[in-house]
Formats: C-alpha cells, structure tokens, sequence
C-alpha cells in the first residue's frame, strides 16, 4: 500500500483542483474592496494554524467569516485549513463554530468539500472529524463527478481512502463506486498499489460499471502496465529469505483489507491467540531484520494483484467470446510487453488462445517479451507443449521473427540493470542463443524484409557495446594486474629477505623451527603463485582477441580466475606478514600483535567489499542458472 505523503505547507485546496481544470476562475475573495487585507490576515492564519489570530478576527466579525471565501479558489477557511494540515487544533476549533452541518458542504470554485481537500492533502485526522460530524460529505461529489475517494487513491494516501470506504452508507442514492466515476476510481486503485481494497470493492460490487467487458479490459490493462508490481528484483540474502518463508509467509496470505477490521466471532479462542503471537512474532522480525519489511510488502502487494486478477478472469469467463478475445488480446499483449509474467498465466489460464494473439504489427507475445527482454515472460516457454512452434517461429510484418528481435539491442533500462558493458555484452549473447533454441533451422537463416539474418542483426546493433565491452575488461585488467604485479614483486622480495635473517655457522634461518615460520613459508609462496596466475589471467585479457563469442565464456571466466586469485593473493601476504610480525615482536612485545591483526583485516574486507560484487556478478551470470529457464512456484503448463 502507498505511503501518505505529507502535503506542501504553501499549498492551499487550489493545488488539488487545479489539475482537474486548464483555466482558472477569477478571485473570489470576501472583502474585494479596501477591506481585504483583513481577509489576507485571516487566511495566513488558517494558513499557519494560528487559532489565537483567527479567533480575535472572528470575534471582531460576529463569526460571519467561517463561511467567508478567501482563497483563490473560493475557499472557505475550513478548505484553507485542512490543505495546510499543519494544526489539528485549528480544525477542531473552527468546526465547533460552524452549527449547521451544511456549512461543511460548501465547496470551492471546482465543486470540492472540505473532505475532497484533506483527502487529496493526506490530512487524516481532519478527514475523520469532517466524516464523523457529517457523514454525507462522503457522497458528495465535484464538478467532475470525483468523490473524496479519487482523491485519497489519485494522491496515495491509502489510511483514508480506507476510511472512506468503510464509511460509505451503501444505501445511500449517491454511490461513489457506481457508474464511470467507480472505474476511475478503481484504475486510481491500481495505479497506487492499493489492490486489497481494490479487491474489496470488486467482491463487494460485482454488478457495477466495473464488471463490465469494457471496465474489465481498462483495470486488467492498468494492472498488466505495472511491471513493478510483478518484479522479484528486490533480492534478500539466503538467511533473511529463509526467515521470511518460515515465519512471514503466512502474513501474506491472511493479510487483506478488512472494513470490519475485527476478528471473526466465530474463530476459537486458542486460534485468536496464536494470530495474535504470530502478528507479534512478525512485527519482532520486521524490526531486527532491516529490508524485509519492504519485501514482505511487496509479496503482500503481489498476491494481492494475482487475486485481482483472478476475480476478474473469473468474471470474464460469463462474457461471450468476443468480449472475452478483445479483453484477452489486449491484456496478453500488454503484459508480454510490460514482464507481467502472472497476468500471461493468469490470461492463458482463462483464454488459452491468447498465445495466438498479435498486435498491430503482427507481432505475438513472444516478439514483445524478447524486444522488451522481459525473461520472466520468455521462460513461460520452458513449460510449454509440443505445440509452439506455432507462435515461436511467427513472423511479423516485417519479416522479423523472435530471433530477428533477439539480435537487437536491449531497451536501456533493460540493458544498464546489468553490470559492466562486457556482462552486457554477455547477456546479449545469451538472450540470442536461448531465443535460437526455439525456432526451427529455417527460421534461423531467415531474411526479414530489409534482406538481414539475425546473425547481421546483432552484430550491427551491438557494434558499439562490443567496443565499451573491450574497454571495460581492459580498463578493470589493466588496473587489476598493476595490483598483481606490486604483489608478486612484494612477496618473492619476503622469500629471499627472511625475517630475522640466517644463522651466520649454518646459513638456516634464524626462526626455521618455528611453526609461525612454517606459516610465513606456506603463505608467501601461496601467495607467490596465485598472484603470478592472477597476472597471467589479465594479460590474456589484454591480449584477447575480442571476437563476439568471447565474451560469453572465455573473458568472464578468465576475469572470474584473475579476481579469484587476486583476492587469494592478498589474503596470504597478509597471513605472511603477519607471521613475521608475530616472529620479531610475538614474544617481548606481545600487544603490537593486536592492532596489527585487527588492521590485516582491512586490506581483505576492503578487497571484499569493492571487488566481490563484480565477482559474484560475474560467476552468477557465467556459471549460475541466470535469468533463463527459471521456474515460479505456479507450475501451471503453458500451451
């Protein structure tokens, strides 16, 4: 659910009418004569919350100027205090003045109430007070037929959307949920991430605008456009995630917005307990553990949508068939294109035939997934049957097929959410080898229309991305072999020079019976010859030849070994130096070793912190399962 935002201080009721309307209407103030910086007085005290100001003013007026318009917009003092928001006194106190409950329906030059204001400005406690003393503002509408609901859900503000709708009296003849202005206000729903009232609204509802063929296609596309909300990129560390799954998990699943907001009678007591110790136990480890609140609210949030967009499959399966194609067709295409990988399931699910669907430039989903590089969408094709080839090995008007669009360059924001030009550069290559695997030897040697294989495609369009690839290993080899070499000259200048120097009858060293000797010995060869291989490993980098399918396997694994061994090779010079540390002074100055021991640490955990990052990249992507092939926990079978 969307957070409140805090409403600008400077703002008055006119901000939030002013998008409804291009032209403004003329100032409309009380006193337009000689008399109205007395009004302007009145209005920075509304505007401030100082109740003491406006007090004295309104004494001095017989109260007359509660129902005063003051603002640009005709505002009402009333309007000009809940939008400021900045003094919960204030609003009461005015409120206790005004005795006729149709005061607080007046409205500004756009038609909006007060309640309109505060729920636009995220006033909450100024939109309670105003619902409780009259509960008909809640049905009140503006001059664009929007209630104080489009308000809360258009600027996010869920606590008071929340209230709203369980303050509104069903029997009431005005509904805000009813006719064009409920569809509206349920794609603002869904715009703001408030899908459990928006599935509250729609279970409630079912015989409204917004179970119509039309409404159905509007809210599925507005759910299909947020990929955002079907993104699994927020990723928690194993122990974290394994928290979440043991005790968080259940959370998601009981989780949805209750207008009772009570447990039901009917539960027995020892259940009402063990909901309550779990709550408890969840909010514990929301707060010792940081990020899995944000994660748990994003898997809430996700469940959620796929219920949504169960129910209204559900209710389009009432529909005849071409409401349903139409609806289907547009949802599929939107979400193939967007990497809404649920809606697709929950789509075929309901209309199998939704694979076959193209939009206007005859391309099906497929095309749209792999031009988007939405792999989620894409790896639906690990479970389908025997029968794809018919859509895998489509061809659209251009003569293009997947594997043409493949060959293209990756959108950017697609492109710049991996690391490094070279693992870009990588991740192309794996995109177009994957799409190859599902089209048929013919379609792999096909022209499109502008007489170009897939093969000339790519190689075209990621001229300039190989040439950033070949710069970026260089520049990371060149600075990484530097450190290297400084290494490699370091330890084997240690393995003449030993510490404490040579008997001068024998010629052994003074400490060779020492075990830390031994230790000294071990690591500064160890570190000798991982060093001298980590600086193999990025001069063949430098002298690579840089051909395409090179930096698939051959640069990224050699960069995996020159990382791996310059880490290595640190490690083990500072165990040999802190051996000799430990043989010159272990045995009179005793203490030295502490300090030394505890800043041996810092080179390692620097190394680790800068450098891992770009290893762990850098093997997952080589050698991990990647983003290709990777199965959701819904094993549906695609057609």
């Amino acid at each position: 659910m969307a957070s409140s935002s805090t409403f600008p201080q400077s703002s008055s009721p006119v901000d939030v009418a002013a998008a409804s309307s291009p032209s403004p209407p003329s100032v409309a103030m009380a006193n337009q004569g000689k008399e109205w910086h007395k009004d302007m007085a009145f209005y920075r005290a509304a505007l401030t919350g100082e109740w003491y100001t406006a007090k004295q003013f309104l004494n001095r007026d017989g109260g007359r100027a509660v129902h005063a318009r003051l603002g640009y917009y005709s505002e009402t003092p009333l309007h000009v205090a809940v939008a400021a928001g900045n003094s919960e006194s204030f609003v009461s106190n005015l409120l206790d003045l005004i005795s006729d409950d149709s005061s607080l329906a007046l409205t500004d030059s756009y038609g909006n109430s007060p309640l309109h204001v505060a729920a636009a400005a995220g006033n909450y406690h100024a939109a309670e007070i105003l619902v409780a003393r009259c509960p008909n503002l809640v049905h009140l509408s503006n001059h664009d037929s929007k209630f104080p609901h489009h308000s809360a859900a258009d600027y996010g503000h869920g606590k008071i959307l929340g209230m709203l709708i369980s303050n509104t009296n069903d029997n009431h003849p005005v509904n805000p949920f009813a006719g064009d202005g409920g569809v509206c206000l349920l794609l603002s729903m869904v715009e703001s991430g408030f899908f459990d009232m928006a599935l509250y609204l729609v279970g409630k509802y079912p015989d409204l605008e917004w179970m119509k063929p039309k409404s159905i296609g509007r809210v599925l596309n507005k759910i299909a456009a947020k990929a955002t909300t079907f993104d699994g990129n927020d990723s928690l560390s194993f122990w974290k995630r394994f928290i979440y799954w043991c005790v968080l998990k259940m959370d998601v699943k009981s989780q949805s917005f209750d207008v009772e907001n009570q447990t039901s009678l009917e539960s027995p007591k020892w259940c009402k307990l063990v909901l309550k110790l779990h709550s408890i136990l969840c909010q514990v480890i929301k707060y010792l553990v940081p990020g899995i609140d944000r994660f748990h609210e994003k898997k809430l949030m996700h469940e959620q949508t796929i219920e949504l967009v169960k129910c209204l499959c559900k209710h389009m399966e009432s529909l005849d068939y071409n409401d349903a194609a139409a609806i289907c067709s547009e949802t599929m295409l939107t979400a193939a294109e967007s990497g809404s990988h649920d809606v697709v399931l929950e789509i075929v699910e309901t209309f199998p035939l939704a694979v076959h669907f193209r939009n206007s430039l005859d391309q099906n989903f497929l095309h749209l997934a792999i031009k988007n590089r939405c792999e989620k969408v894409f790896n639906l094709m690990y479970r389908t049957s025997k029968c794809r080839y018919q859509y895998s090995n489509a061809i659209d008007n251009d003569g293009n097929s997947i594997l043409h669009l493949a060959a293209r360059l990756a959108p950017f924001h697609k492109l710049s959410s991996v690391s490094g030009a070279a693992l870009q550069m990588q991740r192309e290559i794996q995109w177009f080898q994957e799409a190859s695997k599902f089209v048929s030897s013919y379609t792999r040697g096909l022209q499109n229309s502008s007489g170009e294989t897939a093969e000339m495609i790519f190689t075209k369009e990621h001229r300039d991305l190989k040439i950033e690839g070949e710069t970026w290993m260089k520049d990371t080899a060149n600075s990484c072999s530097i450190a290297a070499a400084l290494i490699v000259t370091i330890v084997f200048a240690a393995a003449i020079t030993v510490p404490g120097g040579n008997q001068s009858d024998s010629g052994y060293p003074m400490f060779y019976e020492s075990s830390a000797f031994t230790i000294f010995a071990v690591s500064d060869a160890a570190s000798l010859f991982t060093s001298s291989t980590s600086l193999l490993m990025f001069l063949s980098i430098l002298t690579s030849r840089y051909a395409e399918h090179d930096f698939l396997y051959a640069l990224p694994k050699r960069l995996c070994i020159g990382l791996f061994m310059l880490f290595l090779s640190i490690l083990f010079m500072m165990i040999a130096f802190s051996s000799t540390l430990y043989l010159v002074f272990g045995r009179k100055k005793a203490w030295v070793l502490l300090p030394v021991g505890a800043l041996t640490c810092l080179p390692i955990s620097s190394f680790v912190l800068l450098q891992f990052p770009l290893l762990r990249d850098v093997i997952s992507s080589t050698y991990g399962r990647g983003v290709f092939g990777k199965q959701s926990g819904r094993t549906r079978t695609f057609p």
